[in-house]
């Protein structure tokens, strides 16, 4: 049987806990990785809602992107529903481990995964992060690259509508760029609106992140960026391409364990349009 030591080993070699930021709280956040995994979950969150599904299909490892734990619990009162969901985890015996920061920035992670859906090409880092500790190679956070076709500002919007499946978003333009036709593209997964400037200074027409503030929209608007704000919740997409690499490393290790995603959608907001 395969421990979640291994695997965990396996994608430390792929994404190091060394590229996380330094806020960060990644690696394993509950449970005993010594345990052979049966069946392994992805899932961009860990709510009650996941944990339950998890153990409703007999799920004895979540592999995450968002940490379960990233705020410390103060006490263990099972009156609170988040410690209510930890006490669940252990009571069935289920491994979690959260791979965040070190997943945005990894070569072929978050963000390769991102623009990739883009269609973005000749992509580089966003905001160079040094070298990978395994690999040597240049990492860093976001991508920044060409994509094909002559899009203006809404038309661009429309299509990250259309192509992360979201009901709504926010487009943050300047009225004299509306019409300026998109060639370069940033793109950084989550809450990214503090390297809008990094994105300014690779060229980029549009950047596609979420999460972005009042304050910060006008200024990036005071410098002629075209933001695209689709939400955190587009981060979902690690649920598939992690399950996907976990089950090329299968081919690769003779390892022996279900896989599944989660099928629980996470995003809490939910929008009210005029009809």
């Amino acid at each position: 049987m395969t421990k979640g030591t291994e695997l965990i080993k396996r994608f430390e070699k792929f994404a190091s806990p060394q590229l996380a930021e330094h806020w960060d709280h990644v690696g394993l956040q509950i449970g005993d990785p010594d345990q052979p995994i049966h069946r392994l979950m992805t899932t961009l969150d860990v709510r009650p809602e996941t944990v339950d599904e998890a153990v409703s299909m007999g799920v004895d490892f979540i592999f995450a992107h968002h940490p379960v734990m990233f705020h410390p619990a103060k006490d263990l009162d099972t009156r609170n529903p988040q410690n209510a969901m930890y006490a669940k985890i252990l009571a069935n015996h289920i491994t979690i481990y959260a791979a965040h920061t070190n997943l945005d920035t990894a070569n072929g992670g978050m963000n390769d995964w991102l623009a990739a859906k883009l269609g973005l090409t000749n992509c580089q880092p966003l905001v160079p992060a040094g070298s990978d500790p395994v690999s040597k190679e240049p990492v860093g956070m976001g991508r920044v690259g060409t994509i094909n076709g002559a899009m203006n500002a809404r038309e661009f919007a429309e299509f990250c509508r259309r192509l992360f499946k979201v009901p709504g978003l926010r487009l943050i333009t300047n009225p004299a760029d509306a019409e300026k036709p998109i060639h370069r593209v940033a793109v950084l997964g989550g809450a990214g609106q503090d390297f809008y400037e990094q994105a300014v200074q690779a060229g980029a027409d549009a950047y596609v992140t979420g999460d972005v503030s009042y304050h910060f929209a006008h200024d990036m608007i005071a410098n002629h960026l075209t933001v695209v704000d689709p939400g955190h919740h587009i981060e979902v997409i690690c649920e598939h391409q992690l399950a996907r690499l976990f089950k090329q490393w299968q081919k690769e290790n003779g390892w022996e364990f279900d896989i599944c995603e989660n099928t629980i959608n996470t995003d809490p907001f939910t929008f009210i349009v005029n009809q």
